[in-house]
C-alpha cells in the first residue's frame, strides 16, 4: 500500500468512526443544536495555516468541533420542515459515490453512473405510475427539479409560438401567462424568476390549500397567448393534493402546459392505499420531486421528470466539441439537468430502491402518513390543542389558542430538544407544524411527540 493509500485508509476509517457515533448518538440526544453558527465561527476560523495537518486529524477535528453545531435531522424526532431521514443502503451507496469521484454528465465517460441512473429513472416512473417514456434528471433538489421543468414548458411554448428562444432570447418574446394556486410552495415563485418568467397569476384555493378548477378556468379566460400551469403534490401546510383531473382538464381546453411540484407529495403515488391522492396526476407534463424527503437518500437529490424529452434537452443541453456523446442511448444525463458537471444523484436513489422494492417504499410512505395520523389523534383530544389539517397524508398543523400562546408552545418544544418542530403562519394564524419525513419514526417517536408538545402547553400555562 502506497503513502497516500494508507492515508485513504486512515482518514476513512476516522470517517467511519465518527459517523457511527454520530448515528449512536441519535436515539437520544437533544435534537436542536447546543452552539449557534458564530459560536462556531471561531474555531472553524482564524488565519489560514501555512503548514498542513494529516488527513485523519482533519477529520477528528472536524467531527469533534461541529458536534455542538449539529442538527440531529436523522432522528425520528426530527419533525421540522419536511427533511427525510437517510436509508441505510442509500447513505453507504452515496460514500462509494463520493469515493468513485464520477463526473456523472457524460454516457461516455462515466458508463456505470449513466447505466445506475437511468435504471433508477425507469423504477421511478414505475414506481410512481408516470409515463414510461419521460426523461428523468438528478438535480439538486425540489428547487432545481421545478426549475428544470418549468424551463421545459417555457421552451416548448415559445417555440409552439413560433420564438426562437435559443438564437432570441427572451426580450421581444410572447409572454408566458403562469399561474399558480394561492398556497403554492413559494419556490415555484423563485423557479419562475429564475427562468424570467415574472410574477405568477393566483388562482384561488381551498380551506385545505387545494386549488379550485372553476378558479383556474376563469383566471386562464380572462387572457390568451402560452400559459403554464403549476399544480402541487402535498401543501406545505396541510399535505392536501390539488385536484389533478379537474385541473388538468381545464389546463388543457386552454392549451396549457401543466407541472406539478410534488416536492414531497409525488411518493403517496407509491402507496396502493394512497393512490387516490394522485389520480391523474400522470397527465401533466412536467413534475418536480426529493428524494432526499420522502424516499430518505441523502442530500442532494431532486428529481426533475419531463414527458417532452425534445423540450427538455433543448432548454438544458450544449454540444459542444471536446464533449463526446455517447451514439446510443437515451442521451446524456447533462442534457436533463441545469448542470454540465456534478455528482452521481441517481447512484443513492438506485440503491434506496433496491434495498426497499416497491413494496418497501409503499410501506415507508405509508408509515409516515400512519404516524401523522396517531400524532393528530393524539394531541386532537387535548384541551386548548386545535389540529387545523385534515390530516390525509404527513403533515399535522397545530394552534394552541392565539398566536401568542402557539408561539410560545413553539419556542417551549425547541428549547426543550426532545422533539424538533417548526413554527409557520397559515390560514391567517401562527401554528406549530409537524411534518413526518423519517423512515425511522416509530410509534414510541411518536409518544414522545405527543407527550412533547403536552408538556410544551402545561409549562406555557404555568407561566
Amino acid at each position: 500500500m502506497s503513502h497516500g493509500d494508507d492515508e485513504y485508509a486512515r482518514a476513512l476509517a476516522a470517517a467511519v468512526r465518527h459517523s457511527t457515533a454520530w448515528f449512536g448518538s441519535l436515539p437520544d440526544r437533544r435534537v436542536g443544536p447546543v452552539a449557534a453558527a458564530h459560536d462556531l465561527a471561531e474555531a472553524f476560523g482564524g488565519p489560514l495555516p501555512r503548514g498542513g495537518m494529516p488527513a485523519e486529524e482533519v477529520v477528528d477535528l472536524l467531527a469533534a468541533t461541529a458536534e455542538p453545531g449539529l442538527m440531529a435531522m436523522p432522528s425520528g424526532r426530527f419533525f421540522g420542515w419536511v427533511i427525510g431521514g437517510t436509508l441505510p443502503a442509500a447513505l453507504a451507496s452515496d460514500w462509494l459515490v463520493s469515493a468513485w469521484d464520477q463526473n456523472a454528465g457524460l454516457r461516455y465517460a462515466t458508463p456505470a453512473m449513466a447505466a445506475i441512473e437511468e435504471s433508477a429513472g425507469h423504477w421511478l416512473l414505475e414506481l410512481l405510475g408516470l409515463p414510461s417514456g419521460a426523461d428523468v434528471g438528478f438535480v439538486t433538489g425540489a428547487t432545481m427539479a421545478n426549475f428544470t421543468g418549468m424551463a421545459a414548458a417555457r421552451w416548448r411554448l415559445l417555440a409552439d409560438a413560433g420564438w426562437d428562444l435559443d438564437r432570441d432570447g427572451l426580450f421581444g418574446a410572447p409572454r408566458i401567462r403562469c399561474l399558480v394556486g394561492r398556497e403554492r410552495h413559494d419556490t415555484v415563485d423563485l423557479g419562475l424568476r429564475y427562468l424570467g418568467l415574472g410574477k405568477p397569476a393566483v388562482v384561488d384555493a381551498d380551506a385545505q390549500g387545494r386549488l379550485i378548477p372553476e378558479a383556474l378556468d376563469a383566471v386562464l379566460a380572462e387572457g390568451s397567448g402560452p400559459a403554464l400551469v403549476c399544480l402541487q403534490a402535498g401543501n406545505l401546510h396541510s399535505g392536501a393534493f390539488d385536484p389533478f383531473p379537474e385541473a388538468i382538464r381545464v389546463a388543457r381546453k386552454h392549451g396549457a402546459w401543466v407541472h406539478i411540484d410534488g416536492a414531497f407529495g409525488l411518493w403517496a403515488a407509491a402507496a396502493p392505499e394512497l393512490r387516490s391522492l394522485t389520480r391523474g396526476f400522470e397527465d401533466a407534463d412536467s413534475w418536480g420531486t426529493d428524494a432526499h424527503k420522502t424516499l430518505n437518500v441523502p442530500y442532494d437529490c431532486g428529481i426533475a421528470i419531463v414527458t417532452d424529452a425534445s423540450a427538455l434537452r433543448s432548454a438544458m443541453g450544449l454540444h459542444a466539441s471536446y464533449l463526446v456523446h455517447d451514439a446510443e442511448g437515451p442521451g446524456d444525463p447533462f442534457e436533463k439537468v441545469p448542470e454540465l458537471s456534478r455528482r452521481a444523484r441517481g447512484v443513492p436513489v438506485w440503491a434506496a430502491l433496491k434495498s426497499l422494492g416497491s413494496d418497501g417504499v409503499a410501506a415507508q410512505v405509508q408509515g409516515m402518513l400512519a404516524a401523522a395520523a396517531d400524532i393528530a389523534a393524539g394531541l386532537g383530544g387535548v384541551d386548548g390543542v386545535e389540529v387545523l389539517n385534515d390530516v390525509g397524508y404527513t403533515q399535522v398543523c397545530l394552534a394552541f389558542g392565539d398566536d401568542a400562546t402557539t408561539r410560545a408552545v413553539t419556542a417551549r418544544i425547541i428549547a426543550d430538544g426532545k422533539v424538533w418542530m417548526s413554527g409557520s403562519r397559515w390560514r391567517d394564524r401562527d401554528i406549530l407544524r409537524v411534518s413526518v419525513s423519517n423512515w425511522h419514526t416509530s410509534e414510541d417517536e411518536v409518544r414522545t411527540a405527543v407527550d412533547a408538545v403536552k408538556a410544551a402547553l402545561s409549562a406555557v400555562r404555568l407561566d
